[in-house]
């Protein structure tokens, strides 16, 4: 996995990530507006799914098409095909 990623960079991301998620905690017992609550959420659906582009652009790059010169192409496409849908599948 190491090789599919930069790993320093998306940790990066991944805190950042988790900062706003604490602070939209905070913004909920302040009893900040919703709309404002609403507009942070979405900055930080923003930036998981901004973090998830980046993983499978490294995943393609790498991982995908080592599996495919190694003649492994039927089952590293189908991998791929699962982690797209999973990535891209809509929660709720």
């Amino acid at each position: 996995m190491r090789k599919c990623m930069n790993v320093k960079s998306v940790v990066s991301r991944l805190k950042r990530i988790e900062g706003q998620v604490r602070g939209l905690m905070s913004m909920v017992e302040k009893d900040v507006p919703c709309e404002d609550i609403l507009v942070q959420i979405s900055a930080a659906k923003s930036a998981l799914h901004k973090t998830g582009q980046v993983i499978l652009e490294g995943h393609l790059r790498n991982c995908v098409l080592t599996g495919i010169e190694s003649g492994d192409a039927k089952n590293t496409l189908e991998k791929l095909a699962k982690a797209i849908k999973q990535f891209s599948s809509k929660v709720g």
